[in-house]
């Protein structure tokens, strides 16, 4: 593209301390530039969350310089590059610029250089490899990032085959990205992606995970699924996921959108794997136990009770995710808050049941009752368990 593209004076640019942190790390002399999603996502157009800035200064340095500056400063990455700086609140993630030494597909070894050029080689996608002056908003391309960008072209820097072989979780960023970004899909990155996608089988879980959930709930997320569940990307790591699953998993985004629910990960990983599999799937993914627990039953079924009966019984969330993927109306449910049963057991005994079996047994015909009715009002329950407790008495009298 020609001539100077400058950064759009976004919000998250006048962010507490950002101005602070720059002049500390001496963007003026060109020793740090915004770096990556901030600065994609600002030409884009787009919400801004994290923040990083690429520095040529060496970690100690970057320390030391914050410190002076009243910054506080986190190695948090420290022997690769970076420091996250807070400064008035504003959490900014500081790396000195770095090229790869030695790569196995899933670490990578670095040296710390000078060069702008050499940092953003070693970056996944061009759209990636964007930096920004944080005083003048002048953004610098080494790899037609930004033609890509515009175009909603995903491409891999340099050769797709050794971006990948660098990290292979890049199989994966590659068609999030895509789900997210992009228009026509990059050939030689689909290509390479393809031909490498038993190199998953390097990653941990975790991070197979997390790029998944990511891209499960990305604008395009459907048709980029059926892509790559049509071209094997699953099968080295995910099974489970058939033709069926794509088309349970396309259903549910329809019904998401139709009672204005928003996309979500675990409910849409439980559209698209396989029937019976969600704790064997749970497990390999290694997901937490909530979420592991809520793709489980996410598969229970709706029962005959209706919708908010269900809620009440299993959870709004769990409720929701099994109405969407049934085909049933979520609409009472959405907003509704599950309120508490008005009586507890000591209402019973004061009613002359006796403490222990009978008024555990009791209590439950009571809220089966309540539920059944729409969850009415406390001088209803009163009426109920008045009912209720007169059947049981009676009953032990004609015992």
């Amino acid at each position: 593209m020609g001539g100077v593209t400058i950064l759009p004076m976004a919000a998250w640019r006048a962010r507490p301390g950002l101005a602070e942190l720059a002049g500390a790390l001496d963007a003026a002399g060109g020793h740090a530039r915004f770096v990556g999603g901030a600065v994609r996502d600002t030409l884009l157009g787009l919400d801004v969350a994290d923040i990083d800035l690429a520095t040529t200064h060496r970690p100690d340095e970057v320390v030391r310089r914050l410190e002076a500056a009243g910054i506080k400063a986190i190695p948090t990455g420290i022997a690769h590059g970076t420091v996250t700086a807070v400064s008035a609140g504003t959490v900014v993630e500081v790396t000195t610029l770095r090229r790869d030494v030695e790569t196995d597909g899933r670490h990578a070894t670095v040296a710390f250089t000078d060069e702008w050029r050499e940092d953003a080689a070693r970056r996944d996608f061009t759209m990636n490899a964007l930096y920004a002056d944080p005083l003048t908003g002048e953004v610098f391309d080494y790899f037609d990032g930004l033609a890509d960008l515009h175009a909603g072209r995903v491409r891999f820097i340099g050769d797709p085959y050794r971006r990948i072989a660098e990290d292979h979780l890049r199989i994966l960023r590659f068609f999030r990205f895509h789900a997210r970004f992009g228009h026509a899909i990059d050939a030689a990155g689909l290509a390479a992606c393809i031909a490498r996608a038993n190199d998953l089988m390097a990653l941990s879980r975790e991070r197979i995970a997390a790029e998944l959930l990511k891209l499960l709930v990305a604008r395009d997320a459907v048709p980029v699924v059926r892509l790559m569940q049509e071209n094997g990307l699953f099968r080295p790591v995910l099974p489970e996921v058939e033709a069926d699953g794509v088309a349970r998993l396309a259903t549910l985004a329809t019904r998401e959108a139709a009672a204005g629910v928003a996309p979500d990960a675990i409910r849409r990983l439980a559209a698209l794997i396989a029937p019976g599999t969600a704790e064997g799937v749970g497990a390999r993914l290694k997901l937490s136990n909530h979420d592991r627990k809520r793709l489980v039953q996410a598969d229970g079924g709706t029962g005959d009770e209706g919708a908010r009966a269900l809620a009440y019984r299993v959870g709004t969330s769990v409720a929701l995710d099994r109405l969407l993927l049934a085909g049933a109306d979520p609409a009472p449910i959405i907003g509704w808050t599950p309120p508490s049963l008005p009586l507890g057991g000591g209402a019973l005994v004061a009613r002359g049941i006796a403490r222990g079996p009978d008024v555990a047994r009791t209590l439950r015909r009571v809220e089966d009752r309540w539920i059944a009715e729409g969850f009415p009002d406390a001088a209803r329950v009163g009426q109920i368990a008045d009912e209720e407790a007169d059947q049981l008495l009676r009953s032990a009298r004609n015992a």
